[in-house]
């Protein structure tokens, strides 16, 4: 039995059994990797306390011979990003961006600049109210790190649209804040990022509209 370790993020739990956990994590070395947290759910688990979403971790697991899904050995929590569990919004809007990596990577394939950027928009979201452009950021930022970022001199778009798509997708976090735009500007960012998406990923994940609201990007 192989036994591997790493660090990573919660991207997803969801209950095996009446003990035990399936936990997603996102690695930058190894990728997406899935283990099953045996006991987690008894309340003097070893886990108990270490495994929710967005938990970041190191963590050790024993590699299966038959699945892709391996067994949790020891976790050592790192950051918990509690200040994400003080807005309901931040949290969904963390869970949105969790469900479109999940959709468009494959398991166990390293991922260092999509960890990357996951753990930067976890640490940029509590620092300002939840805003559409965090979300088009990280959709433009994620699209380039899969070679699907849109060649907007061939889009429709106007010159000022055009502009604030690439801002959005050069901007470090921290000066995201200074980026400005009308009403207008941010409907048709969000219609031009919804229509680019679906055709080349097929479909978003549901809730996307939840976690956007265009009147004010």
């Amino acid at each position: 039995m192989k036994i591997e370790s790493t660090s990573g993020i919660i991207l997803r739990t969801r209950r095996l059994t009446e003990t035990s956990l399936i936990v997603n994590w996102l690695t930058p070395d190894l990728g997406r990797v899935a283990t099953v947290a045996k006991g987690a759910r008894r309340l003097k688990s070893a886990f108990a306390g270490q495994l929710d979403l967005f938990y970041e971790a190191s963590f050790s697991f024993a590699r299966s011979r038959r699945s892709d899904l391996h067994t949790l050995r020891e976790v050592r929590l790192l950051d918990a990003h509690a200040p994400l569990r003080l807005d309901l919004a931040w949290l969904e809007q963390a869970a949105y961006a969790a469900a479109l990596i999940e959709q468009t990577t494959e398991t166990e394939t390293p991922l260092a600049e999509i960890h990357a950027l996951f753990a930067g928009l976890l640490k940029h979201l509590p620092a300002q109210p939840a805003r559409p452009r965090t979300i088009f950021a990280f959709e433009m930022k994620l699209l380039r790190a899969l070679g699907l970022q849109p060649d907007l001199d061939q889009t429709k778009l106007s010159a000022e649209l055009r502009t604030l798509a690439e801002s959005l997708t050069v901007t470090p976090w921290a000066q995201l804040s200074g980026l400005r735009a009308t009403a207008a500007q941010a409907r048709g960012l969000e219609q031009f990022l919804h229509g680019y998406l679906i055709y080349h990923l097929g479909r978003i994940p549901p809730h996307r509209s939840h976690v956007i609201h265009p009147a004010k990007l």
